[in-house]
Formats: structure tokens, sequence, C-alpha cells
């Protein structure tokens, strides 16, 4: 299967001690104006050869992988892609720091100077931007180019699914906010949960269990909780009748022992917060058709990618946010 308080008078004092050219928190940019920026830089340099959504995609796998990995330092900025030292400087080149176009490419680097100003600086946006659109240019803008790119710098078959997967969701909605979720359940059906992420089970030997069991009527509704697309669906003898779906976070949501499938969903199919995934049942423990080993429920899960490895963790806070917004 795939879980203070502060008295006035020092507040006061801490403030009168603050520098005046601090930013203030109602001077930082809003989430839109974020989004637009990033756009902005993405459309600078897309092209023919270079979709927008490609290199956005690449992005957003890499601040996705800052937000879970510890060895990963987080861009503060726009664009979050980090290369690699022997990517940017080159091989050979003995001066790690150094900013010259012509030096690091007389070294086999790639660091390229986006902005005209004729410094290549890991941390300008448009510098790292053209570095990582000469890498793309050089393969071609179709999806098995983008794959082929994608390989030959990860060198990571998942990494390069999860990436591919990214661009599909920024190319169909033509957008990359793309952050919604919704409950499992619609309203106006009864169910039941409780966290029960970690705990042990016993059929097809000893494991811990990975995913809240949402309890309901059979022939309740299930629908897609995030923006994503169909990665597997079909039997598996622990899940029964399932449903993977990975989003543009890194993120595989599970949908398990369903008592059948919506006919208009197949595998490789992207859906929104709300798509009709199938319905509850109570299938799996066995082959092909088990049913009724224990009441009617949906298994949900939630894993997550980091660029080494993917991982369950427990969905049931996130359960709980999406259903006080229901």
């Amino acid at each position: 299967m795939r879980t203070h308080f502060i008295t006035a008078s020092l507040c006061a004092t801490i403030c009168l001690s603050l520098p005046h050219n601090i930013v203030t928190a109602s001077e930082q940019p809003t989430e839109m104006e974020i989004v637009e920026e990033r756009m902005g830089l993405y459309l600078q340099f897309a092209n023919e050869l270079v979709p927008w959504y490609h290199l956005a995609a690449i992005d957003q796998y890499e601040r996705n992988i800052q937000q879970v990995r510890p060895d990963l330092p987080k861009v503060d900025g726009p664009i979050s892609i980090q290369f690699p030292i022997e990517h940017w400087f080159g091989a050979l080149n003995p001066n790690v720091t150094d900013t010259s176009p012509d030096t690091i490419a007389f070294f086999g680097g790639y660091g390229s100077d986006g902005n005209g100003d004729g410094i290549a600086d890991q941390s300008n946006p448009t510098d790292v931007l053209l570095t990582i659109f000469s890498h793309l240019a050089m393969y071609g803008p179709d999806e098995d180019d983008f794959k082929a790119a994608l390989w030959h710098y990860y060198k990571r078959e998942a990494t390069v699914n999860q990436i591919v997967t990214i661009a599909k969701l920024y190319k169909h909605f033509e957008t990359i906010e793309l952050d919604k979720h919704v409950f499992p359940i619609p309203k106006g059906h009864h169910y039941s949960y409780r966290s029960t992420w970690g705990s042990s089970r016993g059929w097809g030997g000893r494991r811990i269990h990975e995913g809240t069991d949402i309890f309901a009527r059979y022939g309740v509704p299930v629908v897609a909780t995030s923006y994503g697309v169909i990665e597997i669906m079909g039997w598996n003898e622990y899940g029964g009748w399932r449903v993977g779906i990975r989003d543009n976070h890194n993120t595989y949501h599970y949908f398990a022992h369903l008592a059948y499938f919506d006919k208009g969903i197949k595998e490789g199919d992207i859906v929104e917060p709300g798509t009709l995934l199938g319905f509850i049942g109570s299938t799996g423990y066995g082959k092909e058709g088990t049913s009724g080993k224990f009441p009617p429920h949906l298994h949900y899960g939630l894993y997550k990618y980091n660029g080494r490895t993917e991982w369950s963790f427990d969905p049931f806070p996130a359960l709980r946010n999406w259903e006080r917004q229901k």
C-alpha cells in the first residue's frame, strides 16, 4: 500500500527599537501578488520550445521538496529552483562563487546571466530561469522531450513523473493556483471517522494503518479532494477497488475499498476537487472481487514524495480542515 504574552510596555519598547526601514506585515506581498510575479517570470522566458508550464512545474517541484527536506535550503524568492554546484559552476571550476558567465561556461557550467548585468547569480530569479530554460530548450516542447530533459537532469523516474504531472495540471487549468481541497464525502451524506493512522493491521502480515477510515453507507459518493492526475485505478488485494491521484504538491491521494468506480473516469484523467471517483464499499483483503470482510468505508491515505522516497503521513488533520471548510 501506498501515512506568550507580551506586556504593552515591553511591546512598545521592542517596536521603538526596530529600524524604521523594516518591512511591516501590511507591506508583505499578498498571495495573489506572489502568484502574479511567478507567472510573469515564467511567461518572460517561455516560448514555442519551452512552454511556461514546464518552467512552472520544475519550480513547483523544487518548492515542494524544500518544504519537506531539512538537507535543502529554502529559497527566499519567487523562484525556488536550485542547481548542483557542478551544474551551475562546472565540475572542474575551482571557484564555486564564480559569477562570470564566460569562466563558468569555460569550465562546463551552465549558470547564465538572465537580466543582462554580466553576472550569473544563483539568487537571481531571471538568471535561474534562463539556466533551466537553456537546458530544456536543447530537447524540445513535447512531453517526451520534456521527460528526456528531466531524466538527464534529475536521473530519477519518480521525479520525472511528478514534474510531468504538475506540468499537465498547469497546462490544463492554465494557472498555478491549484490549492483548493474538499472533503472526500460530499455534503448531505452521513459519515463518521477518527484518527487511526499508525494503528496496527494484521491482514497480509503485520503493518501499520496508512490512512484514515471514513465510515458511511454503501453507495455514498466519493470525490477527489484535490486537483490531480489519476495515476492508478483498479484492484489491489489490500485496498480492493482503489484510485490513486497525484497532485501538484508532490502528494499522492489514495482512495480504497470502493464498491465501484464512476464510469466517467480512467487512468491518466485530470480531476479537480469534487470530481466523482466512485462509491463507498467494503472491497479488499483478498483476490479480485472480494467484499464484505469489514464494514463499508473509505480508506483515505496521503503520501508525500521528497525527491528521494515516498512515505505515508496522517491525513486526519487535513480531513478536519477540509470538513470545516465544507
